[in-house]
């Protein structure tokens, strides 16, 4: 299926010292329970953007005062003390403009908006109160901007301090978005008054945030059309969190990127039925739970629980993006960087291969070629010598198109620093074993073969190893195709013979005198891993 990529503009002119032509962007949510700053930047040229800097300060500005509500005096000037420093971050930055919002606790508090006038008096930063409804919608934009909906039905939960958002849509507008005042922070001030939490207050909180989850659940169920299956989506601190305790729990370490990472209701039922069991000096000690994260992780988790009992979904994906990132995809439009906010879904994956690419100086012209080769062998083999499906093809396209990167450290094994950029690289739309597979096809598209003995490949699952194996031969065929990287063979013909069990190659060369003989050359010199991989003889010749 192909996507038409929105026009663009670059006639903005950013106010601040960043190049106009990829400025920088500080986007800022004070939330209940933290402050978050992301620092991007924006490459109008895909477009796209790229996160630089995180920042995250935990202030509670959800602990207010219990008998008027008002957000405590120490708890604003420690959150202005924090938007100094991510300010000054912003400046060494180069941030052309930082955008600021300001969501649950201080749009319920009767000072909030005292309090948005301190932050512009004291650091001339304008922060906007954003409802309940307007903050569900850019956690949208933002998940959109970092995984793969495929136009298919997702529910997004964002388990906020002193909100949850709860989102039906499906790459287009969102069809549902809601706000509850279900939160963390807001629960657990509210009912959590033992350590560990008795059964009595845990019993209540439970039977709390099911009658608080009941209605909007049921809004949003009505927006489904009959027979979808939407899949779930967490994002938010406290559902990263449970990720990383069920990772340390079952890999012995937590993965530096939680994008996709799959959880099952069982899995959290489990890690809930230990963590209120435990102290909050006992809760901080388990692998992925921070000092203050221990403090309302219960209460976190029970609102999880809740809501996947609720919505009948047996597992949670995490993606890493939310409302900051929301912010910036909704500036873009307003400064005309994009015409689309959901132009994003057109493809994550390609924009997001393509950023890593301009990263890396890829010889974008050569390494689309190979691509392209890769992915006619893949199309003219399928369901002949291999079954993978659109999935995986994708997964071949990025490798091809990564295949080099590893050329930016040194020529020398860059196949294997190849390996490396990818895996440390932040690939959108992928999950984590997706994106190992596709860092392990890069490495393999030259020299040995994979090995039980790489580690690398080794810790992949059997499925994803037969992927790398089988698609690696094709990838190692596609890079020989264009062995001078000038573009010598303008077309490829594949055809395999069944009964004679060969895959002819027909090369249509550029230069019709031209005899393509390095290209013949390499192809020899690569078959070896397709012919031992697929039981097939490599038949190639070039067409006058």
């Amino acid at each position: 299926m192909t996507h038409s990529v929105p026009t663009f503009s670059t006639q903005w002119q950013p106010k601040g010292r960043s190049s106009s032509s990829e400025p920088i962007l500080a986007a800022i949510d004070i939330g209940t329970n933290s402050v978050h700053m992301v620092v991007v930047k924006i490459q109008p040229t895909l477009p796209a953007f790229t996160i630089v800097a995180r920042e995250k300060e935990t202030v509670r500005l959800g602990d207010r005062d219990p008998k008027t509500g008002h957000l405590k005096p120490e708890v604003m000037a420690a959150s202005i003390a924090a938007l100094g420093r991510f300010q000054e971050i912003a400046l060494l930055s180069n941030a052309a403009e930082i955008v600021a919002v300001a969501t649950s606790a201080t749009r319920e508090a009767p000072n909030g908006r005292d309090f948005l006038q301190q932050i512009q008096d004291k650091l001339g930063l304008e922060v906007s109160l954003i409802s309940g409804q307007e903050e569900a919608r850019r956690i949208y934009l933002g998940i959109l901007s970092g995984m793969e909906f495929n136009n298919q039905p997702h529910i997004a939960i964002d388990i906020g301090g002193g909100s949850t958002e709860l989102i039906l849509g499906d790459s287009y507008e969102p069809r549902s978005l809601s706000s509850t005042k279900v939160g963390a922070v807001r629960l657990t001030s509210k009912f959590v008054s033992t350590d560990p939490i008795s059964s009595k207050d845990f019993q209540y909180l439970r039977a709390y945030i099911r009658g608080k989850l009941e209605r909007p659940v049921e809004d949003l169920q009505a927006y489904l059309h009959p027979g979808e299956e939407p899949r779930l989506v967490g994002t938010s601190g406290t559902i990263q969190c449970l990720a990383k305790i069920h990772a340390a729990q079952t890999t012995g370490t937590i993965p530096n990127s939680l994008q996709g990472y799959e959880l099952s209701r069982d899995n959290l039922h489990e890690i809930l039925k230990k963590l209120r069991k435990l102290t909050y000096e006992e809760r901080i000690q388990v692998p992925g739970v921070s000092e203050r994260r221990g403090e309302i992780l219960v209460a976190g988790a029970l609102i999880l629980q809740e809501a996947m009992e609720l919505l009948d979904i047996e597992s949670i994906s995490i993606c890493e993006r939310s409302l900051r990132e929301g912010l910036i995809v909704d500036w873009m439009p307003d400064r005309g960087l994009v015409e689309e906010r959901l132009f994003y879904q057109s493809s994550v994956r390609r924009l997001s291969t393509l950023q890593i690419a301009q990263k890396y100086q890829v010889n974008l012209q050569y390494a689309q070629r190979v691509a392209q080769f890769a992915l006619t062998l893949f199309d003219r083999t399928q369901g002949q010598l291999h079954h993978w499906q659109d999935s995986e093809r994708q997964l071949l396209w990025t490798a091809a198109l990564l295949h080099n990167c590893g050329l930016f450290v040194s020529h020398s094994a860059h196949h294997k620093h190849s390996y490396y950029l990818i895996h440390n690289s932040e690939l959108l739309g992928y999950t984590e074993t997706e994106v190992e597979s596709i860092a392990n096809l890069a490495r393999y598209h030259r020299k040995s073969l994979p090995k039980k003995k790489h580690e690398p490949y080794n810790n992949l699952p059997k499925l994803q190893q037969q992927i790398v194996e089988e698609l690696s031969a094709l990838l190692r065929l596609a890079v020989a195709l264009d062995r001078r990287q000038i573009g010598a063979i303008e077309q490829l013909q594949c055809q395999y013979i069944p009964h004679l069990k060969e895959l002819h190659l027909t090369l249509f060369p550029s230069i019709p005198d031209d005899p393509c003989e390095l290209e013949l050359w390499s192809l020899d010199y690569k078959k070896e891993a397709f012919e031992t991989q697929f039981g097939a003889t490599v038949v190639a010749k070039v067409s006058r």
